[in-house]
């Protein structure tokens, strides 16, 4: 059982995807904004951590960065629907250290597989 971390400002979402993890056998810790969840890596140390990109108090690319400083060898994967002119923020993601990134909407079942993988290769 791998512990993971949830961020999103959106309470469904959290809800949702913390009991999809929850049915595969995962423990979950959901957070609303990065600047919670950044406070308590050092002392619940996840197996994963799965980040919004826009959210309030401390958004998913500033969240990443800082956990990759806590944790360097965690996975991270980033999500996030928004797009626009100044670029695919989840490319931006990946520049800074995201492992993987889901495109919203996206399938539990999806989440689920990346998870298995990238827990198998850390």
């Amino acid at each position: 059982m791998a512990k993971v971390f949830v961020i999103d400002d959106e309470a469904g979402l959290r809800r949702v995807i913390a009991r999809a993890l929850q049915d595969a056998g995962h423990a979950v810790s959901v957070h609303e904004h990065g600047r919670h969840a950044i406070d308590r890596i050092e002392q619940e140390r996840p197996d994963l951590l799965i980040t919004d990109i826009f959210m309030p108090e401390m958004e998913g690319l500033e969240t990443i960065r800082r956990a990759r400083q806590l944790r360097p060898q965690m996975p991270v994967i980033a999500m996030s629907g928004y797009s626009d002119e100044q670029g695919d923020y989840l490319a931006i993601a990946e520049k800074f250290g995201a492992d993987a990134t889901l495109r919203k909407p996206f399938s539990l079942a999806e989440l689920v597989q990346l998870v298995a993988r990238l827990l198998s290769q850390s």
